[in-house]
């Protein structure tokens, strides 16, 4: 999937976006684990490492539709515009699947996928 498919949805998607990593935060504004996930996302995107785009879910149930999105928070990485087609496996661990990460991480284990991305 490309990440212009995204406008789809509704979802901003700036030209600076198409190159480089991006993480798409899908979130409710009523979830605990995202609370605690989104200041390490923001200080990733703050360091330069990530391009960011957060989704409310509840704001847009088409987007979950289309990832089949039935947990969250969940994340969606992509890599120079096209969603990560390799798994991402931190400590043993499969993570990231189909360029998609379901449920919190702490700040390192963000920062270990990030740089496998």
């Amino acid at each position: 999937m490309n990440i212009e498919e995204l406008k789809e949805f509704g979802l901003e998607v700036t030209e600076d976006m198409k190159q480089g990593k991006v993480v798409v935060d899908v979130y409710t504004t009523w979830c605990g684990p995202c609370r605690f996930l989104s200041p390490i996302l923001e200080k990733l995107k703050e360091e330069g490492l990530i391009k960011l785009i957060k989704e409310d879910l509840d704001q847009n149930r088409p987007l979950g539709e289309k990832f089949g999105i039935t947990a969250i928070p969940t994340l969606l990485f992509f890599n120079n515009g096209e969603l990560l087609n390799h798994p991402i496996e931190i400590q043993g661990q499969l993570l990231v699947r189909n360029g998609i990460m379901v449920g919190a991480a702490g700040e390192q284990i963000l920062r270990e996928i990030v740089n496998k991305m």
